[in-house]
């Protein structure tokens, strides 16, 4: 199998499905809207059809899928309970939604999110079965892909002592604190799509799991200090998580005892992916890759304080 016989006929499946839905489709608004190794997606219309990693497990897709069709007011809904396979591949169907929009940074829904994520974490049980979040497991495997490199950049060395310096737990080698909070695994903004009414919804269901809930906050609160997020538009976000009562930090007060080793994590992940990709284009970091760069230089210099643990 191929990702050129891939396209082509999950492309097929989407339209498929878009006229199941819709006999009288107009069949616009078609295109790929992503082909990559780890994940082809493809939209027909109002139907919209990923193909996931190919060493996604059947068991657990299927269980977070489950998952996020019991969370209609979280999660957009998957159009069926079950991934199709397809070449080696595991395809699901989802209605479509309109992304945040990148180059309106100051329309990106923080609140929402922030909402969304305060829901999830509050659900009273989590499925029987559903794996544990997927988050300190993708950090790894971009500070595998770094070490992987053959020839590997000084940039590499204030990543790697960083990651070095984080608990065993956020570096995917040890169970995580505190498993029993419904978590999303991979939160950003282009993880949220707009339905037809205006109300936004989470996407990908690949890092659902349970787990530590500030992993779910750790993107946004990594790149508050990196410097790379506004101190607004961070206020803006932690404010609508505790105003919707999200457990994932105190109500008030200093939320960084628990928010920082999974930020400090994701500060690493996103410094590894830049080094990696700076290394593969033959090119120096740019001005923000260098910012995350230095952020993990500083993280080493000062080590994860003792706060509570996360989850607890």
């Amino acid at each position: 199998m191929t990702r050129d016989l891939l396209l082509p006929d999950i492309t097929a499946h989407a339209r498929r499905i878009a006229h199941t839905r819709a006999p009288a489709c107009p069949c616009a608004s078609t295109g790929t809207l992503a082909h990559r190794p780890d994940a082809t997606v493809v939209r027909h219309a109002d139907t919209v059809a990923k193909a996931h990693p190919p060493d996604t497990s059947p068991a657990q897709l299927a269980l977070r899928l489950a998952a996020a069709a019991r969370r209609p007011d979280v999660f957009l809904t998957p159009l069926g309970p079950a991934p199709a396979a397809l070449h080696g591949r595991l395809v699901t169907f989802w209605p479509y939604g309109t992304p945040v929009d990148p180059d309106d940074p100051d329309a990106a829904p923080w609140e929402a999110a922030a909402r969304l994520l305060a829901l999830l974490h509050r659900a009273p049980v989590a499925p029987e079965g559903l794996p544990a979040m997927r988050g300190p497991a993708k950090a790894a495997h971009a500070v595998t892909r770094l070490r992987a490199l053959a020839d590997a950049p000084p940039a590499a060395a204030p990543v790697l002592r960083a990651w070095a310096g984080l608990p065993a737990w956020a570096r995917a080698e040890a169970p995580l604190p505190g498993t029993g909070v419904l978590c999303h695994g991979d939160l950003h903004l282009g993880q949220l799509v707009r339905l037809p009414d205006g109300a936004w919804r989470l996407i990908d269901v690949d890092d659902l799991g349970v787990g530590v809930p500030a992993w779910d906050l750790a993107r946004p609160a990594a790149w508050y200090a990196c410097g790379l997020l506004p101190a607004e538009e961070w206020a803006r976000f932690l404010g609508a998580y505790r105003a919707a009562g999200g457990p994932a930090v105190p109500a008030d007060g200093d939320p960084w005892p628990v928010l920082d080793v999974p930020a400090r994590a994701l500060t690493v992940q996103t410094a590894a992916r830049m080094v990696t990709k700076a290394v593969g284009e033959g090119r120096r970091p740019d001005e923000v890759e260098q910012a995350v760069i230095d952020a993990c230089a500083r993280m080493s210099a000062v080590p994860p304080p003792e706060g509570p643990e996360p989850g607890k």
